[in-house]
């Protein structure tokens, strides 16, 4: 089970990092999700580790720690069918809310 980051997702992580560098007063919240497959508990600490690691390159890129909250669902917010492989793939995925700005 996998939380680092993809090469492919730094440049649309690079963006977010202009956006909040552009507005300091922008919050957001990352959240991290996984298929079904596993243990539940262990579901959910590889969701949180997943979206601690976007949180890690952001603050790692110079945006305050404070502006960013991290959280884990595991498997309880599919996004499409845990049936085939395509959609475990989907499921397993960190997504980004704008908290305040």
């Amino acid at each position: 089970k996998q939380f680092s980051l993809q090469p492919s997702s730094m440049g649309e992580l690079d963006k977010l990092v202009a956006l909040m560098m552009e507005n300091p007063k922008l919050r957001i919240q990352i959240s991290g999700h996984t298929d079904n497959v596993g243990k539940k508990e262990d579901n959910l600490t590889l969701s949180l580790n997943r979206a601690k690691s976007v949180a890690a390159y952001l603050t790692g890129k110079g945006i305050e720690a404070a502006r960013i909250v991290s959280k884990g669902f595991g498997d309880t917010k599919p996004v499409a069918s845990n049936d085939t492989e395509q959609g475990k793939s989907l499921n397993r995925r960190t997504e980004l809310n704008v908290v305040s700005n």
